[in-house]
């Protein structure tokens, strides 16, 4: 199994092997790896207090998240309620248009029935004008005769004429005469009677046909103008309902865009999650190698104080014997090749450097560059590697990161996390431990990115908390 270990732990290796006068040297070693394993404890509880407060904060999301559903629930109700109203409005609508089109013909055929009552009218009162004509000359007949007859005596001259025939076929003649004279007045009283009466009754026909399609042409007009106002009320409901709708649709979209804030925050949380678990684990594995140094510390303390012992014993029984102290010299522990604590990760050249305030190449705003970019001149640029011992935290696609592997690092007691974003390809999975140098991945251009390269991160105390990699790498 692949060892994690930080350069103070190898030193700490590289110790057990100092013979008799190491002993001062390992009981300082001892107490360094306590001190270590302490720092590691206060670790693993700051970790601790990080996970619950992320947990904390994740049930809060989560109960928004389930308040933005109840709410987009609701508001879905709401969406579908107006919906349904605006659609019976506009059918409403539909249906008092089909009405006033009706009611306009109907004005129409009144109007003309009008039109044709009134040109009627105009026809009546030529003919009027004829039986007026017809009634005042009769008027004139009549009152002529009725004058003669009674300057003559009336009836009893009749009786004159006929008597005073003076041969039987005169007598006929005269009262054929008579009959006649007093039938053509009888004629002309009734043909005057009649065109008096068909005056009256065309007059009265006429006027009231008239005045019946006025007062019907009144209604329907009436009614007309009911109906305008009915649709303008609809029409006015129809745009308050479609404001509505818009106020809704425009609350929805906000519920959504929120509620997807929200999931992405959550899932942001189960990565730092994910990124603490990890870091525990590696903070775990290094106290267990701390205790396992500290164990084989303890007991080299014990085998020299042992041969000490036994080297007194010795000389005390053979006082005249001479002899030399041996004096083995300790191997001195590697110095690192640079002023950092980690290795560069590819042999790339660095192309963008850490800057909180640079312009973003795609969005185009002020955004900050939490790492360092390094480009590839070469194949052999495009070899990624771990910076330093460590265990995988993440590997695999993250967001405008593209394809990313995160490692968590415990160097000197003090934790680190180690970000490698944009690769083509990654070789190492979630969990794996990996030792410095070890190839992890090849450099890409996925996820949020203009061109091959590697963008480099390195957060102390663990993830969230950037910093200029440069001043950390050899």
């Amino acid at each position: 199994m692949k060892k994690v270990a930080s350069s103070i732990l190898i030193a700490g290796l590289i110790l057990m092997t100092i013979p008799t006068s190491g002993f001062h040297v390992s009981a300082e070693s001892v107490g360094d790896l306590e001190k270590k394993i302490n720092d590691l404890d206060k670790e693993q509880s700051g970790l601790n207090d990080e996970k619950n407060n992320l947990e904390g904060n994740k049930r809060d999301t989560e109960e928004k998240l389930n308040k933005n559903k109840s709410k987009q629930s609701t508001v879905e109700q709401d969406i579908n309620s107006i919906d349904e109203e605006l659609t019976s409005t506009q059918n409403n609508i539909s249906n008092k248009e089909n009405e006033i089109t009706e009611t306009n013909n109907e004005i129409e055929t009144l109007t003309s029935k009008i039109n044709e009552l009134t040109e009627r009218i105009e026809e009546l009162k030529e003919e009027i004008k004829i039986l007026e004509d017809r009634i005042e000359k009769r008027d004139a007949l009549l009152k002529e005769r009725l004058r003669t007859i009674q300057q003559n005596g009336g009836d009893m001259k009749y009786m004159e004429v006929i008597f005073g025939a003076s041969s039987f076929g005169d007598f006929i003649s005269r009262t054929s005469a008579v009959n006649t004279i007093m039938d053509s007045d009888k004629t002309i009283m009734e043909a005057q009677a009649a065109d008096k009466k068909v005056l009256q009754e065309n007059k009265k026909e006429v006027e009231a046909n008239k005045e019946e399609v006025e007062v019907k042409k009144v209604a329907v007009e009436d009614k007309k103008k009911s109906l305008e106002n009915q649709k303008e009320e609809l029409v006015a409901l129809e745009g308050q309902l479609k404001d509505q709708m818009q106020e809704k649709e425009t609350l929805m979209a906000q519920l959504e865009e929120e509620h997807q804030d929200l999931e992405e925050y959550k899932l942001s949380i189960e990565d730092e999650q994910q990124v603490l678990n990890d870091q525990e684990k590696a903070i775990k594995l290094a106290k267990q190698q701390y205790e396992q140094e500290k164990g084989k510390l303890e007991q080299l303390a014990k085998e020299e104080a042992a041969r000490q012992a036994a080297q007194e014993k010795a000389s005390q029984s053979s006082s005249r014997s001479s002899g030399s102290s041996n004096t083995v010299a300790s191997t001195p522990a590697p110095t690192p090749s640079g002023n950092g604590m980690f290795i560069r990760p590819t042999s790339g050249p660095v192309t963008s450097s850490f800057n909180p305030n640079r312009m973003h190449p795609i969005h185009n705003e002020i955004r900050p560059h939490n790492g360092t970019d390094f480009g590839k001149r070469s194949s052999a640029d495009a070899r990624i590697v771990a910076a330093a011992d460590g265990v995988v935290s993440t590997a695999g696609a993250l967001g405008s990161f593209g394809n990313t592997v995160m490692i968590t690092h415990v160097i000197n007691g003090q934790t680190y996390t180690t970000v490698y974003a944009h690769l083509n390809s990654i070789s190492v999975s979630s969990g794996q431990t990996v030792s410095q140098g070890q190839q992890i991945g090849v450099m890409g251009t996925t996820g949020g990115s203009t061109g091959v390269h590697l963008h480099f991160e390195v957060h102390p105390g663990g993830y969230k908390n950037p910093v200029n990699p440069m001043n950390y790498l050899n």
